[in-house]
């Protein structure tokens, strides 16, 4: 595994050509912050990615639920029982296994590896516009209704989860793509996600690090390039 940094920012990045999946630590005055978890065979390699540091590991965030995402953080709480787990007030009902649908929300069936019982119990619950250290909590419903991404304020690095994808060429969640159709077969509800996704260009990152694929230096002309093609996928599909 090579990591990527960007100052205070490393980008952990796994099987890169068979199932891409990353997590990033980001580096504040006490301690670590991890931003997601991946899977449970990933739990030593972040470890050891956190010694190389020489900080503790202070709280992991999650950008949403799914499977890929949290499947590290009990593997990982055992080795820092002081690392505090947060979470979308939104998905950790999705945490606890429930797919119900609020009032008010799109009734589309949540998709993709949702817990079936909660695999732990989060230690404190965000929403959008909460600052936790340097990062700004982006409320950005689509792929999960309660998904979470997250600005690195001091670097402008927008870490999105799997509001977009880039394996197989850069995608908005939800547009279904056959070089590697996995977050569209997860994604909650699509055109939600696009207005997630056009929300996430306005903020003109230097860089944009998803949860499936490689990062993007100067993004936002390729975000924008998605949101279109996006658009025209779910026009497509309203038409037939």
């Amino acid at each position: 595994m090579k990591t990527m940094e960007w100052g205070p920012v490393v980008h952990l990045p796994f099987l890169p050509r068979l199932f891409p999946m990353s997590c990033t630590l980001v580096k504040e005055d006490d301690g670590l912050t991890l931003i997601d978890a991946c899977m449970g065979p990933m739990s030593k390699a972040i470890a050891e990615t956190i010694s190389q540091t020489g900080l503790p590991l202070t709280r992991m965030i999650l950008t949403h639920a799914h499977g890929d995402h949290i499947g590290a953080v009990n593997a990982l709480k055992k080795l820092y029982p002081d690392a505090v787990v947060g979470i979308s007030r939104r998905d950790a009902l999705l945490l606890k296994g429930d797919r119900g649908l609020l009032a008010g929300e799109l009734q589309s069936p949540v998709r993709g590896d949702v817990p079936k019982r909660a695999p732990f119990t989060p230690d404190f619950l965000f929403e959008d516009g909460e600052r936790i250290g340097s990062l700004l909590a982006i409320a950005t419903p689509g792929h999960t209704p309660g998904h979470m991404a997250f600005m690195e304020t001091r670097t402008n690095t927008l870490i999105v989860g799997d509001a977009f994808s880039t394996k197989g060429g850069i995608a908005v969640s939800g547009h279904m793509k056959l070089s590697f159709p996995f977050p569209a077969l997860a994604t909650w509800h699509g055109p939600t996600a696009i207005e997630s996704a056009r929300k996430l260009a306005a903020l003109q990152p230097a860089r944009l690090v998803v949860g499936h694929g490689s990062p993007i230096e100067n993004p936002v002309s390729a975000m924008d390039e998605a949101i279109a093609a996006a658009e025209r996928y779910w026009r497509k599909k309203a038409a037939l």
